[in-house]
């Protein structure tokens, strides 16, 4: 599912995403996809936005209050300050991070930001599609002890599954690894918002990618947080889970639903 050449033939979506958030590290490829993307659906950049706010106050919640201290971040996507260690060691210093993703250039410019003795992050080549090789990969384990609590992120990721590729078996080999006491952070894109067919033409500029986008209803959403506890308010758009100040009513409809589950037992 891996493969360590950078390739520019087709968008990647975290390249894509990179784009829609004003970075610079992408290729033409990326930023033309990324433009028709815009012109069919031009709220993805305040989405997207939105969708990292989200992760920023689900990281900060699950060290702070859920006593955290050790996170695997899958489908890391390329690097945005604040990253997710900075965020988590601002509120807890030593706090250990896995970055896991299939795209080489994420993997390059991430370890380009870490020093070279930060022993308690690991940046790792490889595929939510493949679970078990996550989860064993040595430089993941290197920093990720499975008999503690870990807080797993799957932040914008799950919708390049496709359901042939089977995503609830993806969920249950990753969470069941998991012990008691452990996150789930999980934000997903959705079409929910729009009239019927709304935005096919935005999800079809995906099928020229590296993987294709699968927006899924909040019922389906749901259903991947098994039998975890949801922590209030629940899966709701990603502006809605906990804000730290009042929604935007001018914020233009946000496709993307967030939720935060706790393993209780």
């Amino acid at each position: 599912m891996t493969s360590p050449r950078i390739d520019t033939s087709k968008p990647h979506p975290a390249r894509m995403y990179d784009y829609f958030l004003g970075g610079k590290d992408n290729y033409e490829v990326d930023q033309e996809a990324a433009e028709q993307f815009i012109k069919a659906a031009p709220e993805v950049r305040a989405a997207v936005r939105a969708n990292r706010s989200f992760m920023q106050r689900a990281v900060r919640h699950v060290v702070q209050e859920g006593g955290i201290r050790q996170i695997l971040d899958i489908g890391t996507g390329l690097p945005t300050e604040p990253n997710v260690h900075q965020i988590a060691r601002a509120v807890a210093p030593g706090t250990r991070i896995a970055y896991v993703d299939n795209d080489p250039i994420v993997s390059a410019h991430a370890r380009s930001l870490l020093d070279d003795d930060d022993a308690n992050t690991s940046v790792v080549l490889g595929d939510l599609r493949d679970p078990r090789a996550v989860l064993d990969h040595p430089d993941v384990r290197k920093v990720i002890d499975l008999d503690r609590p870990v807080a797993l992120m799957l932040v914008a990721i799950l919708h390049f599954v496709t359901e042939a590729e089977d995503p609830d078996a993806i969920l249950a080999t990753l969470l069941d690894a998991l012990p008691t006491g452990s996150y789930l952070i999980l934000s997903h894109a959705t079409v929910d918002l729009f009239e019927e067919g709304g935005r096919t033409d935005a999800v079809k500029i995906y099928n020229s990618a590296t993987a294709s986008m699968n927006p899924r209803k909040h019922a389906r959403v749901l259903e991947f947080f098994r039998d975890w506890t949801l922590l209030e308010p629940g899966l709701v758009l990603v502006p809605d889970w906990r804000p730290t100040e009042p929604v935007d009513p001018g914020l233009p409809p946000i496709g993307f639903y967030g939720g935060v589950a706790r393993k209780d037992g």
